[in-house]
């Protein structure tokens, strides 16, 4: 059995995450959290998952390439600093970094990337995102991803297109941007709309997570597969062989 570390492992998703390792024939090698050396865990496991906090990151990814150990990143909230950081390890390991490790979100990911390529500027693309009430980061990572994929699918890069705030501007919506609007409250796990809007009609495309169970199945699959992968960055959507 494929043995998986999990940095983050008494947060939230780590905890649903060693909750669904047996159903899906892996092992737990154990976990580290914020006061923990990541070293011997790195040196313990087949194949890391990281679902903790950016600032733990660079630590997680220098012991994970010097015990030569692949690693799932879903940590959300990471700069470019980190990407960076994620591109370097990656020439040594195996990488998997996702704002969703949902495979519903990975497929919405390429249906959003398809139907972008297919529109023409006519059509305005807004991302709604909302979650619970102690999320920290905005947009989420989910709804960057989903941006991404708009933007490759119309030929350009979410950098070049977004729009994050709208606070006290007053003129009109400019054409090819790529809006995001996001909502905190209660307990809500997820829930991320896509809407593509024209004259005269509206494209809508959804997904809302009601368990934190499909992340962890999701990261577990997606460990699973990267264990036999070589060096390189990877995504979720090669996972479900998109």
């Amino acid at each position: 059995m494929t043995a998986i570390g999990i940095y983050g492992s008494l947060g939230r998703m780590g905890q649903a995450i060693v909750g669904e390792l047996s159903a899906l024939g892996a092992r737990h090698a154990g976990g580290a959290d914020s006061r923990d050396d990541p070293a011997p865990l790195a040196q313990a496991a087949d194949v890391l998952v990281d679902f903790s906090a950016p600032s733990a990151l660079p630590a997680h990814l220098a012991a994970a390439r010097a015990a030569g150990t692949p690693i799932v990143i879903g940590t959300t909230g990471l700069t470019s600093e980190h990407h960076a950081l994620i591109d370097a390890a990656a020439a040594d390991i195996a990488v998997l970094q996702t704002g969703n490790t949902s495979l519903g979100v990975t497929l919405l990911a390429q249906l959003v990337r398809e139907a972008a390529a297919r529109l023409d500027a006519d059509w305005d693309i807004e991302i709604v995102e909302m979650h619970h009430r102690h999320k920290v980061d905005a947009p989420s990572g989910t709804a960057l991803l989903l941006g991404a994929a708009a933007a490759d699918g119309r030929g350009t890069t979410l950098a070049d297109v977004s729009v994050y705030d709208r606070a006290g501007v007053t003129s009109a919506r400019s054409e090819g941007t790529i809006g995001f609007a996001s909502l905190r409250g209660g307990s809500v796990i997820g829930d991320h709309s896509v809407i593509m809007a024209s004259e005269g009609e509206r494209i809508e495309l959804v997904h809302r997570a009601d368990s934190r169970a499909i992340f962890a199945r999701g990261a577990v699959r997606a460990a699973l597969w990267l264990a036999t992968q070589p060096p390189g960055r990877y995504a979720m959507a090669e996972v479900l062989g998109l």
